[in-house]
């Protein structure tokens, strides 16, 4: 059956094109396994709560624009009756009826691993000046003398504070005053007429979000949505987004244009009953113990490759989200996450948590994360605890304060044939990486973590085979092109190239026998003693290597890399040195990548097949010699290369 939506409908029609729906909600109460609802263009202001589910990939609801018209869904209100309050700052009174049971403006932000604000004084509300966020004051009087921001929450690792990234915006401010029977918003708009100016207001939590679990087999494609007042979005808590497949199996979403979440844009997360804030809420655990009772949780209730995930999240844009462009907790197993471009996310610096980044994925098992392109974003790509048989391949990343952060997980997780361009590319608190093919322009940290014993898991599947802590090592570096700065550096910092790994072994059987000599207990052996590293085949320029690497090239030698927007395509230029294919290379393989020490598993495709790594980041194959770095080329000199292409 197909269903047409259209702005001259009503819902009391029968559905067909010529006798359309008003609003998608209604198609969405009714349509069924094999069903096809087709929406006209215009601007749909509602949250969408699909009833049913589809019941297979070939039976599935798909949820679809007519012919490609442009149509958004909205999680706001336009308002056109403020008042002038005095100089530039306008108010209104709004009944407290119209935001039903969800008022975003007497909601704050509040949840597990929210650090900042500490009052939790953000609110889930937003403000938008023809389609520009406002930024949320402490008062009146702020809001009236607003001052610009450069700077805001930022996480407190940070060497230098991430400024906000257009602080000419942050004078646009709004403050709201919650009464019982209405809300009062007061905003400045510096000299706009908010009455003849487009001005809306967050009324709704998602625009595309079921509100019951196990909804499967549903096709979104080709919307625009926005302006959602989504909550905060930890790992141990319902993890709501924009829009959001809510614990369900076999989702399409694509070509739509998200953007304008409070929190998250798209979620593959995590549901309630497995523990929603029970850290904050309660403080008798840690964070960390909840996370660990939800993945058991998790368990009794179905989480397994038959029930959940194997999402495909694919050609859409995703920007102006506050804390993530995709997340998902345990949710996201088995998905497929490619050809998105994702930028703008936590850039607002309005409030900070341990859950920020363009991609946030917990328990991100067989994840495939492939030619995305990631930029100014607070933290690129966050994999955190169990990315196993994650792999990240051929992505651009490019302007982030961090591009990829690894944490308290075991492997085997593959990252090949990725640009990253960024001052701050990998951290790397996590043990049984392969690093294969990859262009690093700035520094890489690593670290042991051996106070939070996180799972793992048999190979392709969520049955858990055991807990361990973080060693640190156990990491494979082939083929990787590392660019620095010439300078003498900490190995116990972050640093360029792969001298982090100094006083590691090279071996299996060396790391055994210095471990089972030093005659302490059963783990304290472990303890103290790095494990192996698996490093070769590298190219450095101005960076420095891991003292045991045998077969590199190093040159004193700047090749002045330089990622640029042009004619809607991003390019990378950088003056190549020759002889750059003298290096006894190798197509990279499952056999030549061996097994993680941890997990006792290999690198392998989800279906269990052989890894192949026999094509470069554009998609041409490799020569049966490839020369180091994403990209196959015999070029020298200054060479550019089109590497995203919008």
């Amino acid at each position: 059956m197909k269903y047409h939506v259209a702005k001259n409908g009503n819902d009391h029609n029968i559905g067909t094109k010529e006798q359309p729906f008003f609003t998608i909600s209604k198609a969405a109460s009714i349509a069924q396994a094999g069903d096809h609802v087709i929406v006209h263009k215009g601007e749909y202001r509602e949250w969408v709560k699909p009833r049913y589910g589809g019941v297979s990939d070939w039976k599935r609801i798909i949820y679809e624009t007519f012919e490609n018209e442009s149509v958004i869904i909205k999680g706001s209100e336009r308002i056109q009756n403020w008042e002038l309050l005095e100089n530039t700052v306008w108010y209104v009174i709004l009944p407290n009826s119209m935001f039903g049971d969800y008022n975003p403006y007497a909601k704050t932000l509040w949840g597990d691993w929210l650090e900042y604000p500490i009052n939790y004084s953000v609110h889930t509300g937003e403000v938008y000046l023809n389609g520009k966020s406002f930024y949320e004051a402490a008062s009146l009087e702020e809001v009236k003398h607003p001052q610009i921001r450069t700077k805001g929450a930022n996480p407190p690792w940070l060497i230098d504070s991430e400024l906000i990234l257009h602080p000419e915006d942050t004078i646009y401010q709004w403050f709201a005053e919650v009464e019982e029977d209405q809300t009062i918003l007061y905003a400045n708009f510096q000299g706009a007429n908010p009455n003849k100016e487009l001005v809306e207001i967050n009324v709704r939590p998602c625009c595309f979000y079921p509100e019951k679990t196990g909804l499967n087999y549903i096709t979104i494609r080709g919307f625009e949505m926005a302006q959602a007042a989504c909550p905060w979005a930890p790992p141990t808590a319902e993890q709501y987004g924009l829009l959001g497949t809510h614990w369900s199996k076999g989702w399409i979403i694509e070509n739509n244009h998200i953007h304008d979440a409070k929190c998250s844009g798209i979620s593959i997360g995590k549901e309630s009953t497995t523990g929603h804030n029970l850290s904050t809420r309660y403080r008798t655990k840690p964070g960390y113990q909840y996370q660990m009772e939800a993945v058991f949780r998790a368990k009794q209730i179905g989480w397994d490759k038959e029930t959940i995930g194997s999402h495909i999240i694919r050609n859409n844009v995703i920007h102006d989200c506050g804390q993530n462009g995709i997340v998902g907790h345990m949710g996201c197993i088995f998905s497929q996450i490619y050809r998105n471009h994702i930028y703008h996310i936590g850039i607002k610096h309005e409030f900070f948590g341990y859950e920020i980044a363009g991609i946030k994925l917990h328990a991100a098992i067989d994840v495939q994360i492939i030619h995305n392109n990631i930029h100014h974003c607070s933290l690129g790509t966050w994999l955190d605890w169990q990315a196993q048989g994650t792999r990240i391949s051929k992505n651009l990343y490019y302007e982030n304060n961090r591009d990829l952060m690894l944490e308290v997980t075991h492997g085997p997780h593959l990252i090949d044939h990725n640009i990253f361009a960024s001052s701050f590319n990998l951290d790397n608190v996590a043990q049984g990486g392969a690093y294969v093919h990859n262009l690093f322009c700035g520094v890489i940290r690593r670290a042991a973590v051996l106070n939070r014993a996180t799972p793992y898991h048999f190979p392709h599947s969520t049955d858990i085979a055991g807990t361990t802590f973080v060693y640190g090592g156990d990491d494979r570096f082939y083929q990787n092109i590392f660019i620095g700065n010439g300078k003498k550096e900490d190995p116990t910092l972050p640093c360029h190239g792969t001298i982090a790994y100094t006083e590691c072994t090279d071996s299996l059987e060396e790391y055994i026998k210095i471990a089972s000599s030093n005659k302490l207990g059963d783990v304290e052996m472990f303890e103290e003693i790095k494990q192996p590293a698996y490093i070769n085949h590298n190219i450095y320029y101005r960076a420095a290597s891991f003292e045991r690497e045998n077969l590199k090239l190093s040159y004193d030698f700047d090749p002045q890399v330089h990622i640029f927007e042009k004619d809607g395509s991003t390019w990378l230029e950088l003056n190549i040195k020759e002889n750059i294919d003298t290096l006894p290379t190798q197509i990279i393989t499952t056999e030549t990548l061996g097994y993680v020490r941890i997990v006792e598993a290999w690198f392998e495709q989800p279906d269990g097949s052989s890894v192949l790594l026999d094509t470069d980041y554009c998609d041409n194959p490799h020569l049966d010699k490839p020369v180091p770095g994403p990209i196959e080329t015999k070029k020298t000199g200054v060479t550019c290369f089109e590497v995203w292409k919008n």
